[in-house]
């Protein structure tokens, strides 16, 4: 039986996840697709980083999310992570860019451990790519590592050469009646 090139690299997401990806990268040429999942972050169950030293992994490849069971997986609610000062290289100059990440999840089974998502964030200290890359690809590892019923990702740049880059991502639906607060970051007007 021939696998669908959509398929192709997908057995190690959850089914709802396949679900969704199928959907939205049904056009996209097999190369793009995987230069999106394969490079994903290492996924472990369980705290294993929790209460030892641990030197932060030189790259987003290098690091690994932790996820622990959620105690509350038929409620709805959002937590919020923010990160004021996450940092990374812009691929062409090497010099240092600098972002507000806002990130606010809808858990399902499992919540990620907040030690390993500081880790991880920090790995990028050292990755070259674009404002754009980063703050995606931090949602869809985030996603493939704790399943969200929904997740959102503000990431709200610093200006380099005069131009503020915000950037906004999203996946699942909200359930109505959840109470999900503004980000509250304002518009660009001399942050700080």
């Amino acid at each position: 039986m021939k696998v669908s090139p959509i398929h192709d690299g997908l057995e190690h997401v959850p089914k709802k996840l396949q679900t969704l990806w199928i959907r939205s990268c049904e056009k996209m040429p097999r190369r793009r697709r995987l230069e999106i999942f394969p490079r994903m972050v290492k996924i472990h169950t369980g705290t294993s980083l929790l209460g030892q030293a641990v030197e932060a992994p030189k790259s987003p490849d290098e690091a690994t999310l932790e996820r622990v069971p959620n105690p509350h997986p038929n409620e709805n609610y959002i937590a919020r992570f923010t990160a004021p000062e996450f940092t990374a290289l812009c691929p062409i100059t090497g010099q240092p860019d600098f972002a507000l990440l806002v990130i606010d999840y809808l858990p399902g089974p499992w919540l990620v451990e907040s030690k390993s998502l500081k880790l991880y964030l920090t790995s990028f200290r050292n990755h070259g790519a674009f404002h754009e890359d980063c703050t995606l690809r931090i949602g869809k590892d985030l996603v493939l590592c704790f399943e969200p019923r929904w997740l959102r990702i503000g990431g709200y740049w610093y200006p380099r050469g005069g131009i503020p880059i915000d950037v906004f991502w999203a996946m699942g639906d909200l359930p109505e009646g959840t109470w999900v607060p503004d980000q509250g970051v304002p518009p660009y007007r001399g942050r700080g």
